[in-house]
């Protein structure tokens, strides 16, 4: 302690050290005598009287002595009713009444403390509420429990508002009891020591508690060393508490053994403060005032007659420090020179939260000059200011807005100047010239009365708020007693005797991890970099689900994801797969096959797989999901899962629950089966798994784990590999979810009067609330929950408004989103609320969203008690009829269904979502609706994906064709619905619409040919010269009619788009989204008899025009995309079939992508998806039955039967040296490269499936 003492904090302390099964004061007794009707007349005082029967001697609740209650002598926000309670006492309640029989009572008032009647502090309410609400007449009560307590001697009451049509009224009474306490005195350089009885001490269980008061923002309170190392200390820093724990348990300080807490700011204002450490087993509360920290300490610890040392005093000394409070820009103090008219000197403490203000401001006589000396940007700033000339500035401190009291010393005399902050001199101080400097006698601090000294006195940066202390002018100090009693200088707006500055960052109210700043009257939240926005940072900026991120219209890729919304969870990178189901894919560090020998039940391997994401964050994303799975590959060779003696697991794996699964992948949470024991296919029956069998060859118990509740996969545990031969190989897939079941949840309100009911929403602090709607009625309450006075409701108001209100104590405020249409258009609307310490907010859809300020130092905690109605209210009125999906209260999804499935009048679910996202669903792709949620059906449409967006393109080699039969097609599809049963040869085709892009550099080239069986068609070409024609024949007797385009060169290599559209004989052509031309057919006005379409080279013989017939031949080479003929997609038809189509394709076509840079060569580009001919042989002619009739072909056939049985052997004789070198090189080799573990065990099992597959053929 030796080292300790001299950091000691200069300091008053309260101590106590208890066990934790004693009682704490204050909960175990009453304490609420009356304490102001007994006290003597001296105890009462005031800042003065109307009359000698107005005297605050008559201020006792419900006396009518004298004038029946005090009254000032002149009615302002300056004057004051003061108690001696003549000890300290703890004060639990206060009433109040206004002057007996007359128009004289108080409306609101401030309740100040004091244990000295020196220093005072204002009482506050919800850490943020100053005032308290007075009465509405002259005799009633108006009574207020104070929570906390106040342990105090003398109390005072400021009126700041009273009836307009009286003066200020007041009588009063205070309830409480008295309050003991041992005291000690420490002058920074003395110490208390306290050795306990290690006897009586808890292993488990332990209570400090102290109070303290101080001037001082720095020194170490309470430190304690234990015999292994272990100590804690509770020291002030810069005016906070910080706890330090070390349990002892490693050499060095660790995070694990360290704990490092900070509590409490502004400390050191010379009031009590409280400080409560709670220790139960590793369990610890920490408590300054009434902001508490739990944590869970690593390691053991305990805190350990009572001795002292150096100067300590057993009472309590009271320093005489009296501040003042500069409440607004307004505020000033004028006070009168004290030195002499030769010089300019002052000193002074300040401390405030704003980077500018005015602090001082002094004129000198003789020469037009004045001294400002102002705050600005945290930086202290000197100013001589004189008309017509440049300021010249002297800078000095950085950073003073730190809340922290900071000195400031200012001399002028002669030509000298200087300044210096907290002991350092400015560095440099501008001439001053030959002029003497003399005061003008006043110095203003603060600011400048109003229409004063002109512009010499005006900052440029507004007037100060803060605190001062020591003010002493030429060397003396300035009695503010004098100027409260109005007998020295003068003043306007402050608040003398008191420091009222409030830390509003301390306990922070900005969330994950938004940085707080503040200014002397309000705090803001800076969200930069921490995924959230919004006053306070409460919303996320992310969505929580993949599928939340499709029905916005996004395609797959990465997305941060945030499955708590506004929660405490962080969001987390995953990678959506947005299909027609959307999967969320969450990938680990295990997803390489690692393969496992040497290991045995005392010795197992142990393997574990690390997340991308937290087990919260995985646990979260799970239950939103409707489905999650985990594939499990596990391969083995003479390794089991199970011994079949005793039965006891051999092999395990470990989910997010902890607990050991005993079940492989394919098979249900049944103990110790695979896939194969379920469906009965094991390789030896009498086992449930085929590793069981304990063959000496590779085998596998491989399937999908998807019980969700024991996801993912977290730990494996092999250990049966210790015998000669025995080996096993495993690999575990990424966590795959599906859905979300939250983002559907919904209900269906019948009548008005129906509603659910959950629990009473608890947002105290902060609170946000979002549900999507759809309905046809005109008005409807969505949701309601209220308490004693305050509510939340939000209501459909009309059909084009909705409304957010709510009250938290300062009166209900309303908030309207009005929008241009009607909501009521039984489509899904979104809404959103967030009410907190600082504004509420209302957004709508996609529009402006509304915001209602909180007003300043209002009641800030929204407290409810009656259970949340949705769908309705309490009185059973104004219900809503229609439909509520996916409701989140601060992030948690209220289940709806279920609710549902048990309130009469409310249906579970709610259809009808392809009026609201059938817009998502493109290029013709059609809305289909299912019990959860929608698809988007691409039948009709030449693309694919989840909305139908994805075109499907291919490459076209030389001389390759895709060609789409349509009579063939009828012939299957008539007596279906297919839309392809459209197109048959009873049907004459009057219109079609034709869509494609195409990219070439080849000419001439036949990009589509559509022909009848009545020698009509219609042929779509780039011409040797690279002009673009369309070619209609639609009467066989005429010749063509041609459209032809030559603007430009259409085979230049890149990608052009082509819409075809013909109503009759009228044809719309557009090219590339900006040429367009109308023109009319000759030729017809429809087909006949629909035959083919053909896309690249023409096969067949037709009787075509001659440059149809060149283009024909020569095809074409290039990418196709999207091509479309009403509702027949060949492309999709030849590249995704999803039914017998009748599609051939010829030559080399290949799945690629039209949208490649140009340059790029095309089949660099292809996709692994290649096609060959899906109908056969082409040359039909002779059948393949009839090749194999000739007796050279029996011949041929036997010798190559023979050949084959030769080469059989022979590569049977060589993979088994192979196998065996490589089983010895492995076997060498105890660790291996990931990367080449799987490559060598694929090489194993095909020598292996080779062996066994030759072997069957020999025997065969």
């Amino acid at each position: 302690m030796g080292s300790v003492t001299g950091a000691v904090l200069k300091t008053l302390l309260l101590l106590s050290t208890q066990n934790w099964n004693r009682v704490e004061a204050g909960n175990s007794y009453d304490c609420d005598d009356p304490l102001v009707s007994a006290l003597p007349q001296a105890s009462f005082s005031s800042s003065s009287e109307l009359s000698s029967s107005h005297g605050p001697g008559f201020a006792r609740l419900n006396r009518r002595d004298g004038a029946g209650g005090w009254s000032p002598l002149v009615s302002n926000k300056y004057q004051w009713l003061q108690i001696d309670l003549g000890e300290r006492m703890e004060v639990t309640a206060v009433a109040t009444q206004g002057g007996y029989g007359s128009s004289n009572w108080v409306t609101s008032y401030l309740l100040m403390f004091s244990d000295s009647g020196w220093n005072w502090k204002q009482y506050r309410q919800e850490d943020s509420i100053w005032g308290f609400s007075g009465n509405a007449n002259a005799d009633s009560v108006v009574y207020y429990r104070l929570q906390p307590s106040i342990k105090a001697r003398f109390l005072r009451f400021l009126p700041l508002e009273w009836n307009p049509k009286g003066r200020i009224g007041m009588r009063i009474e205070v309830f409480g009891c008295a309050y003991r306490s041992e005291v000690v005195d420490l002058d920074g350089k003395s110490s208390l020591l306290y050795r306990f009885d290690q006897k009586s001490l808890s292993p488990i269980k332990d209570i400090v508690s102290l109070k303290f008061k101080t001037m001082q923002s720095d020194g170490i309170l309470l430190h304690r060393e234990g015999p292994n190392g272990d100590h804690i200390t509770l020291q002030l820093r810069r005016g906070r508490l910080f706890l330090v724990i070390n349990s002892g348990e490693a050499k060095l300080p660790s995070t694990s053994t360290l704990v490092n807490l900070t509590l409490g700011s502004l400390l050191d204002d010379q009031h009590w403060h409280s400080v409560l450490i709670q220790r139960l087993g590793k369990q610890v509360n920490f408590t300054v005032d009434e902001h508490r920290h739990h944590f869970h300490a690593q390691g053991e610890f305990n805190f350990a007659n009572l001795d002292y040392e150096g100067n300590v005093s057993f009472s309590c000394s009271q320093p005489q420090s009296m501040p003042v409070t500069f409440l607004s820009s307004r505020s000033y103090l004028a006070l009168p020179d004290f030195s002499g008219e030769e010089e300019v000197s002052a000193t002074f403490q300040f401390r405030t939260w704003n980077k500018a203000g005015l602090l001082l401001f002094s004129e000198l006589q003789l020469v037009s000059r004045g001294i400002l000396l102002f705050l600005s940007d945290g930086k202290l700033k000197l100013n001589l200011y004189q008309p017509g000339k440049l300021p010249s500035d002297i800078t000095a401190g950085v950073g003073l807005n730190d809340g922290q009291w900071h000195s400031v010393s200012l001399s002028a005399k002669k030509n000298h100047l200087s300044v210096a902050v907290d002991g350092q001199l400015a560095s440099a101080a501008p001439p001053l010239g030959p002029e003497q400097i003399y005061s003008d006698g006043t110095y203003y601090f603060g600011g400048c009365p109003d229409k004063s000294f002109g512009s010499k006195c005006k900052s440029p940066l507004g007037g100060f708020q803060g605190c001062m202390r020591l003010i002493s002018i030429g060397g003396r100090v300035v009695d503010l007693i004098s100027v409260q009693q109005g007998s020295l200088g003068n003043f306007s707006d402050l608040q003398i005797d008191s420091c009222g500055i409030s830390d509003r960052c301390s306990p922070n109210y900005c969330e994950h991890g938004g940085e707080c700043s503040q200014s002397w009257s309000a705090f803001h939240c800076n969200c930069t970099n921490t995924g959230y926005r919004g006053a306070t940072c409460h919303n996320s900026i992310y969505e929580q689900s993949c599928e939340a991120y499709k029905h916005r219209g996004n395609t797959s890729g990465f997305y941060y994801i945030d499955s708590d919304g506004s929660g405490p969870l962080e969001p987390f990178l995953l990678y959506c797969n947005m299909t027609e189901t959307t999967w969320t894919i969450i990938q680990h560090n295990g997803s390489d096959l690692t393969r496992v020998r040497n290991t045995n039940p005392e010795n197992p391997y142990a393997g574990f797989f690390e997340y991308v994401a937290s087990m919260e964050q995985l646990q979260a994303t799970i239950n939103r999901a409707e489905h999650c799975e985990q594939e499990f590959t596990y391969y083995c060779k003479k390794s089991r899962l199970v011994n079949k003696q005793d039965g006891t697991p051999l092999s395990w794996w470990v989910g997010r629950t902890n607990e050991t699964q005993t079940y492989w992948g394919g098979s249900s949470p049944d103990l110790q089966k695979c896939s194969c024991g379920l469906e009965g296919n094991c390789i030896d029956s009498q086992y449930y798994c085929n590793c069981d069998a304990d063959r000496n060859e590779w085998t596998n118990d491989t399937g999908l784990l998807s019980y969700k509740e024991h996801l993912p996969v977290t730990k494996i545990v092999i250990t049966d590999t210790g015998r000669l031969h025995s080996e096993a190989a495993y690999k575990l897939g990424p966590l795959l979810c599906r859905g979300d079941r939250s983002f559907w949840n919904s209900a269906s309100f019948d009548t008005e009067a129906s509603y659910l009911h959950f629990p009473t929403f608890h947002g105290e602090l902060s609170a946000d609330v979002s549900f999507f709607f759809k309905t046809t009625a005109s008005s409807g309450v969505f949701l309601e929950n209220l308490g004693i006075t305050d509510f939340i409701r939000i209501e459909l108001r009309s059909p084009t408004v909705v409304t957010f209100s709510f009250d938290v104590g300062n009166g209900p405020f309303e908030i309207s989103v009005q929008s241009p249409t009607h909501f009521n258009d039984n489509q899904w609307h979104h809404v959103r609320i967030e009410r907190n310490m600082k504004e509420a907010t209302l957004q709508v859809d996609q529009l402006t969203p509304k915001t209602q300020p909180a007003p300043a130092d209002g009641h800030v905690l929204l407290q409810l008690n009656s259970q949340l109605f949705v769908g309705g209210t309490a009185t059973r009125q104004r219900g809503f009829l229609g439909c509520i999906r996916s409701l989140q209260l601060n992030g948690m999804t209220l289940d709806l269904e279920e609710r549902a499935q048990v309130t009469p009048e409310v249906q579970p679910g709610c259809r009808g979502h392809c009026s609201s996202y059938g817009k998502l669903c493109r290029n013709g792709g059609k809305c289909r609706e299912r019990p959860i949620g929608f698809f988007c059906d691409c039948t009709f449409s030449a693309y694919t994906g989840p909305f139908c967006s994805n075109e499907i393109s291919a490459y076209f080699g030389s001389g390759s064709s895709v060609i789409y039969n349509f009579q063939e097609n009828y012939l299957l599809s008539k007596n279906s619905s297919s839309h392809a049963a459209s197109f048959h040869g009873d049907m004459k085709l009057s219109r079609e619409m034709i869509k494609f892009s195409f990219r070439t550099t080849r000419t001439p080239s036949l990009l589509l040919f559509v022909s009848s069986f009545y020698k009509e068609y219609l042929s779509v070409i780039i011409a040797k010269n690279g002009d673009f024609q369309i070619r209609y024949k639609l009467n066989r007797y005429q010749d063509p009619d041609v459209v032809n385009f030559d603007f430009k060169n259409m085979a230049d290599g890149q990608l052009h788009h082509i819409v075809i559209n013909r109503e009759e004989g009228v044809v719309f052509i557009e090219i590339d989204n900006n040429t367009r031309r109308q023109v009319h057919l000759s030729s017809g006005t429809e087909f006949s008899a629909v035959k083919s379409l053909v896309l690249g080279r023409i096969l067949e013989h037709s009787d075509v025009d001659q440059e149809t017939a060149l283009a024909g031949a020569q095809g074409f080479t290039g990418c196709l995309s999207a091509v479309q003929l009403s509702h027949v997609a060949p492309l999709k038809a030849a590249l995704h079939p999803s039914h017998p189509d009748p599609v051939t394709v010829i030559g080399h076509v290949t799945e690629s992508s039209c949208v490649a840079q140009p340059g790029t060569d095309a089949t660099s580009r292809e996709r692994t998806h290649s096609f060959s001919d899906h109908s056969g042989t082409i040359d039909d002619k002779e059948p393949l039955a009839n090749a194999i009739k000739s007796d050279s072909a029996v011949i041929g056939g036997l010798i190559a039967v023979v050949i084959f049985i030769l080469l059989c052997i022979t590569a049977i004789a060589v993979r088994i040296y192979q196998q065996k070198r490589l089983y010895k090189r492995s076997e060498a080799k105890r660790s291996e490269n990931v990367d080449s573990a799987e490559a060598v065990l694929k090489s194993e099992l095909n020598i292996q499936n080779a062996v066994n597959e030759n072997q069957k053929e020999y025997f065969f």
